[in-house]
């Protein structure tokens, strides 16, 4: 299996690269994360200028090609930078839902203003108790004539102060945990009825709470069949999935780099410790478990493009992040162990990159769940 990247991917890792490298240091994302909006707006609006938010989209909505394989080398550097925009949240989870379930003039517009850069987009999907389980569902959808009163509790919602518009996944029908009945309804973040707590993740990035009481918004504001949105749903988790995978393959190396480089200036007993024999052979191992992730992050991106079946594809994801995970339990730990005390500190970048797999680890399903449901498909 072929695993380079085309010229085109290439030159997209290049872009995102140079941007990492010029523009998005590691004061300056302290500086946003500590800015009341937590994420940038400016970059935001450069992502779009520079194309990189039509990249989850087909050619067909005027995206750059909707490939995973796309999507897992600008997820990889944007991992080494320890990005905390949500293009993951907006672009890649909640886009790829809308593309999965929209149609005509609705689709067009809300995937043109993501693409423009001019609409940021939350799923709220995960409930307390879900347990990773899209279908665990208990939010309430009722008819009321041509409304609909949506109420129930959201949480680990991706999403900050910009977010805009939510894609509310809510039961109308059916058994809290029953896959018929669940529909996706598209809700203003302002609406009546809904409190937004927005809060920092421990790597950074934004998420909240959301509480619906009594939301009502019109019958056109469902997305997609009454019902039946549970398969879209899993599918847009799945590449989401696949997307942190690639992210936390980026920040395990870039720790991996950063571990080699202090070794080779930290000194002790007048020699320096990359010189040791044991740290030696712990360093390789965190370069073998990297070149492991990138393998299985990278056959499950094709496996996503190519013409296999839904349960293949979820397979593939799975056995990437399960991989990924066992992955993350050996870098990350080694990496702030070899660099010792220094490693925790808040003003050194190998501790928030720790704090960042840690996280990626258990986003969307921790590694105990997918190699469960690997061995369950």
């Amino acid at each position: 299996m072929d695993f380079s990247y085309t010229e085109e991917q290439q030159m997209l890792q290049e872009s995102v690269l140079k941007f990492v490298q010029n523009q998005y240091e590691f004061a300056t994302r302290n500086q946003i994360i500590a800015s009341d909006d937590g994420y940038s707006k400016e970059y935001w609006s450069l992502f779009a200028e520079l194309g990189w938010l039509t990249v989850p989209f087909d050619e067909a909505d005027g995206g750059f090609g909707g490939c995973a394989v796309d999507m897992v080398v600008m997820m990889e550097e944007f991992g080494k930078a320890m990005l905390v925009e949500p293009f993951a949240g907006t672009a890649i989870l909640a886009g790829r839902l809308i593309s999965e379930l929209a149609e005509g003039e609705a689709r067009a517009a809300l995937i043109g203003q993501i693409m423009e850069g001019g609409l940021q987009v939350s799923l709220a999907y995960a409930e307390a108790g879900s347990r990773f389980n899209a279908a665990s569902v208990r939010t309430t959808a009722k008819v009321d004539g041509d409304n609909v009163i949506i109420s129930g509790t959201k949480v680990a919602v991706l999403s900050g102060s910009g977010t805009d518009k939510l894609l509310v996944v809510a039961r109308e029908s059916g058994g809290d945990t029953d896959r018929s009945g669940i529909s996706v309804f598209l809700v203003d973040a302002n609406a009546d009825g809904v409190t937004m707590h927005t809060y920092a993740n421990v790597d950074g990035k934004s998420a909240s709470e959301i509480r619906l009481s009594n939301v009502t918004v019109p019958s056109s504001a469902r997305i997609g069949l009454v019902g039946g949105a549970i398969e879209a749903l899993e599918s847009a988790i799945d590449r989401a999935t696949l997307a942190s995978a690639a992210e936390a393959l980026g920040a395990m190396e870039s720790l991996l780099k950063k571990t080699v480089e202090y070794s080779k200036t930290r000194k002790q007993f007048g020699t320096a410790i990359g010189t040791f024999q044991a740290l030696q052979h712990r360093m390789a191992d965190m370069f073998i478990e990297c070149q492991l992730a990138r393998s299985i992050v990278v056959m499950a991106a094709m496996k996503m493009d190519s013409g296999e079946s839904t349960s293949e594809k979820a397979k593939a994801v799975s056995a990437a992040k399960s991989r990924v995970g066992k992955a993350i339990n050996k870098v990350g730990p080694e990496a702030v162990q070899i660099h010792g005390g220094i490693g925790t500190t808040e003003e050194l970048d190998v501790g928030h990159l720790f704090k960042c797999v840690t996280a990626l680890e258990m986003q969307y399903g921790n590694t105990d769940y997918h190699t469960a449901r690997f061995s369950s498909l």
